[in-house]
């Protein structure tokens, strides 16, 4: 089983509450309607989960997520916004705990590229999605980032970042993946999309770049590394460092490359 490389260190679900439908799912939000029921798969700390419920409402939605402190935090996410149509459970996507042919929508953002088994998962939100509803898959494509200017340390951060990954046995270039993905998982009727996120106006550079210079150093990822003699902590030190350097620097970018796929279940 794949382990989640990022972990649960506050530095990381905090970053993550940026996201929302708009900026992380907008491929699939022709599909997210008032009325519609919608499964969140891999929820994290909830913020696009509690957005889509939003959109769907009065319909219901069902977020999952492998982390009980997730859910927790998701729920209580949930709680503060004031949104009372999602229900939070903890949950694996190889084996959902949930009768077929149930959502209209089922969602999973970042998710697919840290899990052990991408095929079998998608198939898996295939079953729990009704006859003409859809599987909505969006995931980062790390060897297809970019960044200007080019520092050696990011350089190492990306090596570093993909032995980890790769380690905890996942994909950490899954957005290439998707589509060759859901046609193994037994989809025939597949919508590939691209898209970006784009940290290089200055607020931005400086929110990526400030998280990054501490996640390297207080996350599981860097504790991993240095566990696993991937990377001493002079060499973690060193990354951050050049975190700050990037985020600094005037004529900074950069570019996240997003692939998504939207698979039609039938009728």
């Amino acid at each position: 089983m794949a382990r989640y490389t990022h972990g649960q260190h506050p530095i990381v679900t905090t970053s993550y509450l940026w996201r929302d439908a708009e900026n992380s799912a907008a491929y699939a939000l022709s599909e997210v309607r008032p009325g519609r029921s919608l499964l969140d798969v891999g929820c994290g700390p909830g913020s696009i989960t509690v957005d889509l419920a939003r959109r769907v409402a009065p319909g219901r939605v069902t977020a999952v997520d492998a982390s009980a402190e997730a859910v927790e935090r998701a729920s209580a996410h949930a709680e503060e916004a004031g949104v009372d149509n999602v229900e939070f459970v903890v949950g694996d996507v190889h084996a959902l705990d949930l009768p077929d042919d149930t959502f209209d929508v089922v969602h999973a953002h970042q998710v697919l590229q840290h899990v052990g088994d991408p095929v079998r998962a998608l198939a898996e939100m295939g079953r729990v999605a009704r006859p003409g509803g859809v599987v909505a898959a969006c995931d980062s494509d790390y060897s297809a980032m970019h960044w200007y200017p080019n520092l050696p340390e990011l350089d190492a951060w990306m090596a570093l970042y993909q032995r980890v990954a790769r380690a905890n046995g996942g994909e950490p270039d899954a957005g290439r993946h998707l589509l060759a993905w859901a046609h193994a998982a037994g989809f025939t009727e597949v919508r590939h999309v691209a898209e970006v996120w784009d940290h290089s106006d200055p607020e931005r550079r400086a929110w990526w770049g400030g998280m990054w210079s501490r996640r390297i150093l207080e996350s599981t990822m860097g504790r991993d590394a240095v566990t696993r003699g991937m990377a001493s902590q002079d060499d973690l030190e060193w990354i951050s460092a050049g975190w700050r350097r990037w985020s600094e620097h005037p004529d900074g970018v950069f570019v996240i490359p997003r692939g998504a796929v939207l698979c039609r279940v039938p009728d």
